[in-house]
């Protein structure tokens, strides 16, 4: 079979969940995803890809109180859905986590910060230096072996379902929409060169020149959503500034996530720890922040340099507002110093004084580059408005065909993604979503508000 009501494009965790909410929760009568790798999520949902964070708002300081509150009703689904699945130890890992605050100044914002957002996390714990000291003992220790001699103050949880495997849960999400409906299929190694009109719905031509066909489609294709969008003529006003994270390795050094504060002015994530958990005894520390011109991260800097994105990046209003951000002197400092972060010696130098702020007595010898590990987000640039646009960004175009790019924390959103998506999808199609039994079995707080 090869014609489908629906086709997914894209076999990360934003594409895994529309899958199966679609699957568990629809009338619809045949769903396909397509991948153009070997596995699912083998690019940005990858467990070396990020930092496994369930982002709930609440140790996240970039975000507002407004927005925490929505984001904190995405991480429910995904966590109940673990939770409910027996996927504990598996998929979702429970530990401690904090933002902390070094020094004066940044503890008066984690203590403001505090007070704002206990309306949103009402069981959120304050942590002063001493309380601190018994939950993450190296984070107070200084490099003599005494109390580091800052202020140092948190805000957190001492035991959370925080930690996740975005790619054992994409897998999962492909097993229970196969075992729900039999007329579904997935196709791996299937990468779609391109998308067009077809009689009333639409062919997906692979570069093998094999085609599906779907009477709606839904782009979740990541970095190479925009470019699939803009071949068929869509979001022509937008831009992409491709930013890849990479991570260094350090010993067990920290017992649960440790988060810092963000610097307002700058759009990408501040330095935090996770023990990774997949390789166990490991913490990761970063990640850095460096603009590439790839849609997704090769071994080498030449590799995977993305034709694609030359497309799209090649015009003044993109090169303007790119010029716009480096003309702020902290956002090109803190460019240029990631730039350095890449170079052997001199960047794990220069990093470790960036990761004593949260192990004050970590040494050279206990950081290690973490080859293979982080990859690129697409941060979206907005040519009419001319700025950075942050968050997710969507394309519903009204003719059967939608595009998601889904930066941090898309992973975080996938099933609070899928459920709009399914919404616009059975309407298109004129099916029926239990969106009742969705929020009782995901999101019973909805559910009873």
């Amino acid at each position: 079979m090869r014609d489908f009501d629906v086709v997914i494009i894209g076999g990360g965790v934003s594409g895994c969940a529309a899958f199966y909410v679609l699957s568990e929760y629809t009338d619809i009568n045949s769903i396909a995803i397509v991948d153009k790798c070997d596995k699912w999520a083998n690019v940005s949902s990858n467990a070396k890809a990020n930092s496994q964070t369930i982002h709930d708002g609440s140790i996240e300081t970039n975000y507002s109180a407004e927005k925490a509150r929505k984001v904190r009703l995405s991480a429910l689904k995904v966590r109940n859905y673990a939770l409910n699945k027996n996927l504990q130890n598996k998929a979702i890992f429970e530990n401690q986590k904090m933002a902390i605050g070094v020094g004066d100044k940044e503890c008066d914002v984690m203590k403001n910060r505090f007070e704002e957002f206990r309306s949103v996390f009402p069981d959120m714990e304050f942590f002063d230096k001493q309380k601190i000291k018994i939950l993450e003992p190296k984070v107070i220790e200084g490099a003599d072996g005494r109390d580091r001699f800052e202020d140092v103050v948190g805000m957190g949880y001492e035991k959370d379902w925080c930690a996740l495997n975005y790619g054992y849960l994409s897998e999962h999400f492909i097993q229970e929409g196969m075992e729900k409906n039999k007329n579904n299929q997935t196709f791996l190694n299937y990468w779609v060169k391109k998308i067009e009109p077809r009689g009333d719905g639409y062919a997906i031509i692979s570069k093998n020149n094999e085609e599906i066909y779907a009477k709606f489609v839904l782009v979740d294709a990541g970095s190479y959503a925009l470019p699939l969008a803009q071949s068929m003529g869509y979001g022509m006003d937008l831009g992409c500034l491709p930013v890849a994270g990479s991570f260094y390795f350090v010993p067990d050094l920290l017992r649960g996530k440790v988060y810092t504060v963000q610097n307002p002015k700058l759009p990408f994530a501040a330095l935090h720890g996770d023990p990774d958990v997949v390789i166990k005894g490991k913490t990761r520390i970063g990640p850095t922040a460096l603009a590439m011109p790839k849609l997704e991260r090769g071994k080498y800097w030449f590799s995977k340099l993305s034709p694609e994105l030359l497309k799209l990046d090649l015009n003044m209003d993109v090169i303007k507002i790119a010029m716009d951000l480096m003309s702020d002197k902290e956002i090109r400092d803190y460019v240029l110093k990631n730039m350095v972060f890449e170079m052997p010696y001199f960047g794990k130098k220069k990093f470790l004084k960036d990761a004593q702020k949260i192990i004050p007595s970590l040494k050279f010898s206990d950081l290690h580059y973490a080859e293979g590990f982080g990859e690129v987000r697409p941060q979206v640039l907005d040519r009419t408005a001319k700025q950075l646009v942050l968050g997710e960004k969507k394309i519903a175009t009204q003719r059967g065909i939608t595009f998601n790019m889904t930066p941090s924390p898309g992973a975080t959103s996938c099933l609070q993604n899928a459920m709009i998506d399914t919404e616009e999808i059975v309407a298109y199609l004129n099916k029926t979503f239990d969106k009742e039994r969705f929020l009782k079995d995901l999101s019973p707080e909805e559910l009873n508000a």
